[in-house]
């Protein structure tokens, strides 16, 4: 069935890929996105739901039936539903009862979890041979490959299997992978030769799905690993913001291979009492104002949610000198249509811009006034600053920033207990507010903070800090946090050990031997 095949009415065999969510086809999110029901059969398949429209059923029953009453059903299959996923007996429901399916192609493991590890499916080889290890096989045939041999389904028996493919005249020294949770970062791989299968694979720990590859091509993932070699590969990093901001990062977090885990520690509400921001944006309109100095992303969401109610938009600025602090902050202005006369060039922090802003000049400047819209719980280093230099300070609460709920109970035992990497801190408030809903970080969780006054925050609760950001932005944080898994993973080989997750390190953490 073509993509123009009705908006209703028929089944859709799609394949989810290997495991990597972003490995599904585009023919498979179109569809995804056009679904009345979807057919769900394993967990691992629930993050291609964001793909669906609001109201999708997730079934787990009888599809035809559905579709048959005029529905658009989706049946995700593992991997490629056509390779070691059958799908007659269902193909065969659906002629029976005459209802119309198109079977979408799947990235399958066999290619994407060997080209995960490193390992190319078919370079230079003569042959590329796929096995399913659950049917009776023909080993002796197997061991005169001449090329690459993927074996699925074989981890139970993959050292009867390494015996067999010796005793069938396979060389002991040929290399051999095995690669568990592929495309995911709980890739695993285990790379070795048919002679040393047995005690190599001994403490792995490996359970299906697993690959099992044998051939020359092995001997070439020292040069091509590329995925399990990121800085953060497999880490779980907490990330203790508001829901709003926790996205971009988490975002750049998985481009490192980690798995963030978003906790909100704050959020961010109206003052309980708005006229004061009602007077300051007359202010700013009726000209009362020289400068208005932002110093959070969050104030600039506020003023522009007050100018939106007025129905003001960024050319009220028009006149005024505007200051702000911090990369998210002047991105925050420029997407509302206002370029920030002042950044700090240095710190960037309340200090800094205080060491930037120029006194006040009664020859210059016609009015003194500035207005500081800002959360509850500032500090008054920038009033200070400013008014040593002249200025008069209409410091505006703006938004409160409130303490969030604790989160459930196995995110506060996996934070109190060494079940987290790294926690990332953006903010003093993050420090105080996430000890207090959830309990202090375990000593093995590396903790990242984004400047000065974080780190001294955090120190003061008693936590080490082990990475601080060049910048006061979440970006760079996450990028020094990268950085110092890069140098981790370094020391570990050329120590000749096996690279570890910090929480590896706690007491009764498993440990994998190769």
């Amino acid at each position: 069935m073509s993509s123009d095949s009705p908006t209703s009415a028929f089944v859709a065999f799609v394949g989810a890929g290997p495991g990597d969510a972003g490995l599904l086809t585009l023919r498979g999110a179109e569809l995804l996105g056009r679904a009345d029901a979807v057919v769900l059969d394993q967990e691992a398949f629930e993050p291609l739901l964001k793909h669906c429209k609001e109201g999708v059923e997730v079934v787990h029953g009888d599809f035809v039936r559905r579709a048959k009453a005029g529905q658009l059903v989706v049946r995700l299959c593992e991997g490629d539903p056509m390779l070691f996923s059958s799908i007659t007996e269902e193909v065969a429901a659906c002629t029976a009862a005459e209802v119309d399916f198109e079977i979408v192609p799947g990235v399958p493991p066999a290619t994407a979890v060997l080209t995960y590890a490193g390992i190319p499916p078919a370079s230079d080889v003569p042959e590329f041979r796929i096995v399913d290890a659950a049917q009776e096989q023909d080993w002796a045939s197997h061991a005169a490959c001449p090329g690459t041999l993927v074996i699925y389904n074989g981890i139970e028996q993959a050292v009867a299997i390494g015996k067999a493919l010796i005793s069938h005249g396979k060389p002991d020294a040929t290399p051999v992978a095995v690669s568990g949770a592929g495309t995911t970062t709980e890739q695993y791989t285990v790379a070795t030769t048919l002679a040393r299968l047995q005690p190599d694979l001994k403490h792995a720990g490996f359970t299906e799905p697993a690959l099992m590859v044998v051939g020359e091509a092995v001997g070439l993932r020292d040069q091509l690993s590329w995925f399990e070699t990121k800085p953060l590969f497999g880490w779980r990093v907490l990330v203790p913001r508001t829901k709003e901001q926790a996205a971009g990062l988490s975002e750049q977090l998985r481009s490192y291979g980690a798995v963030p885990e978003e906790v909100p520690t704050i959020s961010v509400e109206p003052p309980r009492t708005p006229q004061q921001m009602d007077r300051a944006i007359k202010g700013l309109v009726t000209g009362r104002y020289e400068w208005v100095a932002f110093t959070s992303a969050n104030a600039v969401k506020a003023v522009r949610e007050k100018f939106e109610e007025y129905g003001l938009d960024a050319r009220a600025f028009a006149g005024l000198k505007v200051a702000a602090v911090g990369d998210a902050t002047s991105q925050a202005l420029v997407e509302f249509g206002v370029k920030p006369d002042l950044l700090p060039t240095g710190e960037q922090s309340s200090e800094g811009l205080v060491a930037e802003w120029p006194p006040y000049d009664s020859m210059l400047d016609p009015i003194n006034r500035v207005l500081l819209p800002r959360a509850d719980i500032s500090t008054d280093t920038l009033v200070a600053g400013l008014t040593e230099l002249g200025w008069e300070c209409d410091d505006v609460t703006a938004y409160r920033t409130v303490r969030a709920a604790p989160p459930p109970a196995p995110i506060r035992e996996a934070i109190k207990g060494g079940g987290f990497d790294a926690v990332l801190f953006t903010s003093s408030s993050t420090v105080r507010n996430l000890v207090g809903i959830a309990g202090k970080p375990h000593n093995v969780t590396v903790i990242a903070v984004i400047g000065p006054q974080t780190a001294k925050t955090a120190e003061e609760f008693g936590l080490r800090v082990d990475v601080m950001a060049d910048k006061p932005s979440a970006s760079a944080l996450a990028a020094a946090l990268a950085e110092y898994g890069r140098k981790q993973r370094q020391a570990a080989l050329e120590a000749g050990d096996i690279p570890r997750r910090p929480s590896q390190n706690r007491r009764g953490a498993r440990r994998r031997t190769k």
